[in-house]
């Protein structure tokens, strides 16, 4: 094939697995310091935003999943997955539905569905629902209110790295078995 053919053709962005990798890496790097670390109005110090690998997402679908609570650090009990990975809650969420997509679900992934989740220790049966994401997926609810991930807390028991952070207009943070959030006194 001649210069000229070639520069007159398309590329494809699937043409190689780099640029297939590079690009959402760059993406979830890019929106993770691009929305800022700061606080919420917990009064914690400012937090520089951690960029994110797309492999540090946990894997969220499931055949149901277990919703369970656990201790962790100075937040007390707060809602986890059946591996005790940290889950969240969006203050710009309203009605049970997600607000956060794109580059925000890479870096706060939806906490998903393909069953009926259960409770495990703690959580409440009452309290567990779902909803439809704009996607189609479904997202596991707890009290109305959609569950996230932090990708950077990866599958670490007990990280909490999201906790009264302030990212994609609104607060995050971890959820009490009541369904209140909770915010962090200070550190």
């Amino acid at each position: 094939m001649s210069r000229t053919t070639q520069r007159n053709t398309p590329r494809s962005p699937w043409r190689s697995r780099g640029a297939r990798l590079a690009v959402p890496v760059a993406a979830i790097a890019a929106a993770a310091t691009a929305c800022g670390g700061s606080a919420g109005s917990g009064g914690a110090a400012h937090r520089p935003a951690v960029p994110v690998a797309a492999s540090s997402s946990p894997s969220t679908a499931n055949a149901g999943g277990t919703i369970a609570t656990a201790k962790v650090g100075n937040l007390g009990q707060v809602l986890v997955d059946g591996q005790g990975r940290t889950l969240y809650v969006f203050e710009k969420d309203q009605g049970g539905k997600s607000s956060c997509s794109g580059a925000c679900a890479a870096v706060w992934p939806p906490v998903t569905t393909t069953g009926k989740p259960h409770a495990g220790s703690d959580a409440k049966a009452s309290k567990l629902g779902t909803t439809t994401r704009s996607d189609g997926t479904t997202q596991v609810t707890y009290a109305g209110q959609p569950l996230y991930y932090y990708a950077p807390d990866g599958t670490t028991k007990g990280s909490a790295k999201g906790e009264g952070l302030n990212q994609f207009g609104a607060g995050w943070d971890v959820v009490a078995p009541s369904g209140q959030k909770v915010e962090k006194s200070g550190s």
